[in-house]
Formats: structure tokens, sequence, C-alpha cells
């Protein structure tokens, strides 16, 4: 406790501190704010690079607002980004319920068990949805499911009936999916030819998420190009994002939320690089609320970042210490979200909470085709 009262430096801060004091909790209720509609992103920019970007000092409490591309101002030789570079995979069937051929929508979640090819899915509409039906999807009914547990309200498990190789099934997933665009969109079905390659960073290699990190959206191959001329380590973690960045927080008391487990990979070599920056004074900027989360799972009791394989469902919420970052982009997020909380807390809450207000004035757009936000 002592520790963290004296990492605060701000009024803002400090009456944060207190009121976590007072209630002994820190509430969600702190988080909530009026979102216009029309004001959630639908579509991305022409350009990534030319989204709007809110540059946030936490040191002088000011603002301004940029393009994302200005990003590089803000760095300099030497300093390291950090980026989330998991893959989206088409995790989104559309097919038919057996005997009323009701249209049905599944969202693959993870796979359980892959000689049995299980997997963990979300229905939609889950309601008629039982144990024993079977599911059909492609042209001929290629791919059949078969319904084999409840696990939630639109939680099924299903296993996929399938003659032939690991390879061949894994194909014929890819071929039927669709981008698993979120739901905020309300434009499932209408996915366009865009999306599969806007809904996916640049420097996405690892297959495995359900939901891209979106605030890696908008960097552009000369972005990284630029990096590379001015001597800015561009260094890249895995963290597979699932669909738990969309769930709502449904507890007051914040100390009381669980985030879903996702796989996390970070490399010594990545690692090495963070620390050696750290070593020399560089700054280090962590792009999303995901790798941020990774890289605070993997610090050290000594306060470094080491190796880390396994699974993470760290959730980041006041008062907290961050060890590793200086610099955080992100994107606008909706109210009372696990993304929003996280910027808070690296931002300082009343200040972030000031930002996301001039930014409803400013129509800054929100959410996974939105505009960005940096925070030094």
């Amino acid at each position: 406790m002592l520790k963290e009262l004296k990492n605060l430096t701000t009024v803002s801060e400090f009456r944060i501190f207190a009121r976590f004091l007072c209630d002994n909790s820190m509430k969600l209720s702190y988080f909530n704010f009026v979102l216009p509609k029309e004001l959630i992103a639908e579509k991305p920019t022409k350009q990534r690079d030319e989204a709007r970007l809110m540059v946030l000092h936490k040191d002088t409490q000011t603002i301004e607002h940029r393009l994302f591309k200005d990003l590089l101002d803000y760095l300099h030789e030497g300093d390291v980004v950090v980026a989330n570079n998991t893959k989206v995979f088409p995790a989104l069937l559309y097919g038919e319920k057996e005997k009323t051929g009701a249209k049905i929508t599944v969202f693959l979640q993870r796979e359980l068990n892959k000689e049995m090819r299980l997997w963990d899915v979300i229905v939609d509409p889950a309601r008629k949805i039982r144990i024993g039906n079977k599911l059909y999807f492609g042209p001929n009914e290629s791919l059949v499911a078969e319904v084999i547990d409840n696990t939630t309200s639109r939680g099924r498990t299903v296993r996929f009936l399938f003659d032939g190789t690991d390879e061949e099934f894994n194909k014929h997933i890819r071929s039927l999916g669709h981008t698993p665009l979120p739901e905020e969109l309300q434009r499932l079905r209408n996915i366009e030819n865009y999306d599969a390659e806007r809904y996916q960073t640049i420097y996405a290699k690892i297959e495995g998420a359900v939901a891209a990190p979106i605030a890696g959206l908008h960097f552009s191959r000369e972005m990284l190009k630029r990096f590379e001329i001015n001597d800015i380590n561009w260094q890249e973690l895995t963290l597979h994002c699932g669909i738990g960045n969309f769930k709502d927080i449904e507890v007051e008391d914040l100390s009381k939320h669980r985030m879903d487990a996702e796989e996390m990979h970070l490399s010594q070599e990545t690692c090495d690089a963070i620390m050696n920056a750290k070593n020399r004074g560089n700054k280090i900027c962590v792009v999303g609320t995901t790798t941020m989360r990774a890289i605070e799972s993997a610090v050290t009791i000594a306060g470094k970042v080491s190796a880390y394989d396994g699974w993470t469902n760290k959730f980041i919420f006041p008062p907290y210490t961050f060890t590793i970052a200086d610099m955080m982009v992100t994107n606008f997020h909706h109210p009372k979200s696990s993304q929003y909380i996280m910027a808070s807390t690296f931002g300082g809450t009343e200040f972030v909470h000031q930002a996301y207000e001039l930014a409803i004035r400013e129509k800054y757009k929100f959410s996974t085709y939105g505009d960005a936000m940096v925070i030094l």
C-alpha cells in the first residue's frame, strides 16, 4: 500500500486512491460515461495511419490533436515499440439447424481437443440450440457439427464430424469462415470485402485470435519502415485475443472481476530488447491493452520482464503501478470496458475521463475501427 501511495503524483490520482481506501474497492460505475452511438466507427479510415490521434501528456495534463502517423514525433532513436502479432482466424460460421433449417451463426472460440475436433463456441440464436442438435455449414452441407454440451447461456461445446486429415479440416474451416467482427458493428451478416484485410494488423503472424488487437490496426508499412530508418526498435509478442475482450463486466467491485484466460508468448529476445532500452534510458511504447496485459503478466518481482509461455487472465485497474511502459497506444473504448479501465489506470482516471469527454465533443470515432490515443 505504501508503494502505491509513493507513486501517486497528481491530485486526481490521490483522489482516486482516497476513494479506494474509503470503499476498500474500485467501483465499475466510476468508469461509466455516455457514448453516442453515432461515434462508434462502422468502417475504417481510408488509410490506416490517417486515423485521428489524441495525444495525452500526463506530466503537463495537456492534450494535442494529431494524426496517427504523427506518432513517430514522440519516439526517438533507441526507443522500443512493442506490439501484439496475433493473427485473427475466420472464426465466424453461418449455417442451418437440422430439420428446421433455421439460420444460425456459430462463433468459434477455442479448440478443446484436436483429435476429437471439439470446439468451444458461441451460437446465435442460442435459445433453440440444444444438446444433440446437428448444425450444417457450407454448400451441400459439407461440414456438420453436433452439439454435445451447454457451457453458458450462449456457449456450447460442439464436435465437428469431418472425414479427412487435420490439415484438410483446418483448410475447410477457413474456406467457410468469415471475419469475426465484433457485434457492436451490427453488420455480422454484411461483412465487407475489406474486413478480411482491415480487421487484421499488417504485422499479424501467428494465428489464434478471434478478436483483433485493435490499437495495432492503425500501423502502416510506411510507418514501420520509418521506425527502421530512425532506429526505433520494433518488437513483438503474441497474445491470442478472445471474445472475453467484449464481455461486459458484471460486478461493481472490480477486484471481483475475472478476465478470460488467453494464451500468450513472449520471447527472451524481446525481453532483452525492452530491458536494454530501459537501462539506456530509452522509452518503451506499448501498443494496445492486450500487449500491456502480456508484458505486465511477465514482470518479475525484481521489476524486470522475462520470457513467458502460457496463459494470462490479468486484469488491470486502479490503483496499479505499471513497471515497464512509458507510453501506451490505445483506441477509444466503450464505457465500463476492461480496455477503458486499463487506459484510465495508465493515464490517470480523471485525466483520461476528461480526454474522453473532449473526444466526444470533437467527434472522435470510438471502438474497433475508431481513432487512437497515445498516453505519454
